[in-house]
């Protein structure tokens, strides 16, 4: 039976491979991205050798101790850490098999509220799996850009300290082979477009075409207007009203794929990045009694994990909104997910210990059968069309009742 699964998922992988190729000759359904969060380098606070410390030894700098304990099925099949260029290129693989265009990695500005310190965003563990993609034999596969987590910690301040990150994003990222570009110009999402400076933002436009670059397409998570230099709309996550502040409370999965399909909208003068959260429930990183993260994450709701099915209703809801609304989208028809590596607060596509299938098989699926839907899988055979199917079935429920054994 199990060998069965596997001939299932090798032939819909397969399947789904050859639905790009016809879909080269016809504009993409959607190019979906995921935001990468690297918190699984460098060295816990916790690994000090000190007794009761044990769990932490050679873990990363945002593992927990509820993640080693009660958390524990959420460790990814290939363990916690994600810090050499064999595992990037393993990650690349998985998510261009399955249909993700695109990272965008999260980057963190050093030192917070002061100028450029070139060396310490070097050091910072944070930004070692966007260089490792960045050095990958294989990241033809897919494209990269940038997430500016210009948020508590990591604060760009002042005019001056935006040139100094447009000059150093423009000489270490922008001119990489493999980043994201919209008609020439690199993307870049902010974080906080609160916090951004419209002088530097202006800048970043000016010393870009310097450097050869059309432009930058600027986008802001949650608002960021033209005028200011946002020429696009997205976000990072979203969550229902009422997740912060309410303490602790269980919600249903379905109250995030509304939430969600609620802030899809046209945004006048700007084109919109939707987005699709994968999941929320930080839980991991919220106890304060030395179990979660730090001193503790500010307590949320917390919601029930979205089986494939689930999620992938969701990425066919996306893409339906896009293509009754073709004026309001990127001319490439971006998409997100949060995310691909959000393990600590909920919201993850990488195979885990207990859903080792995780959404990514029938993310693959959401695909093939778009395709199919818009004639672009005239070689199929009938004989294809029903294993396919057949296996979208099979697969929900082996996944749904923990049967799948993916990348193991």
């Amino acid at each position: 039976m199990k060998q069965m699964r596997w001939d299932l998922v090798a032939m819909i992988l397969a399947l789904a491979f050859t639905a790009d190729v016809h879909a080269q000759q016809n504009a993409p359904r959607m190019k979906m991205g995921a935001y990468y969060f690297a918190g699984w380098a460098g060295k816990s606070s916790y690994d000090d050798g000190a007794p009761g410390h044990e769990w932490a030894k050679g873990m990363p700098t945002h593992y927990t101790k509820l993640l080693a304990t009660t958390f524990s099925g959420r460790t990814p099949i290939w363990g916690w850490r994600d810090d050499t260029r064999e595992l990037m290129e393993r990650q690349i693989d998985l998510a261009a098999d399955n249909g993700v265009a695109y990272f965008s990695f999260c980057w963190y500005w050093h030192d917070n509220k002061k100028p450029l310190n070139a060396q310490a965003i070097d050091d910072d563990p944070k930004h070692a799996p966007m260089k490792l993609f960045m050095q990958a034999k294989n990241n033809s596969r897919m494209e990269f850009s940038l997430l500016v987590a210009n948020h508590g910690g990591f604060e760009i301040i002042g005019t001056d300290a935006w040139k100094q990150a447009a000059d150093f994003w423009i000489a270490n990222t922008f001119k990489h082979p493999r980043y994201l570009r919209m008609d020439g110009k690199p993307v870049v999402v902010i974080f906080s477009p609160n916090g951004a400076d419209k002088a530097g933002l202006a800048y970043l436009q000016e010393a870009s075409k310097k450097a050869g670059f059309p432009g930058v397409v600027i986008a802001g998570c949650g608002s960021g207007k033209t005028e200011d230099g946002f020429s696009v709309r997205t976000h990072y996550n979203v969550t229902p009203k009422g997740t912060w502040g309410g303490g602790s409370e269980h919600h249903t999965y379905q109250e995030l794929v509304d939430a969600d399909a609620a802030v899809w909208q046209a945004v006048p003068g700007q084109a919109f990045i939707p987005v699709a959260t994968q999941g929320w429930d930080r839980r991991p990183w919220e106890a304060k009694n030395g179990e979660g993260l730090g001193n503790g994450s500010t307590v949320s709701w917390w919601f029930d994990k979205g089986t494939p099915a689930q999620f992938g209703g969701m990425l066919e809801r996306l893409a339906k909104w896009m293509e009754d609304n073709p004026t309001a989208v990127t001319k490439d028809r971006l998409a997100i997910i949060y995310a691909w590596n959000e393990i600590g607060e909920g919201g993850w596509l990488v195979p885990c210990k207990d859903d080792s299938a995780s959404c990514l098989i029938f993310f693959a699926l959401v695909r093939l059968r778009a395709e199919m839907a818009h004639g672009k899988t005239e070689a199929f055979s009938e004989q294809e069309r029903e294993v396919t199917l057949a296996g979208e079935s099979a697969l929900t429920g082996d996944v749904a009742n923990g049967q799948m054994g993916f990348g193991q």
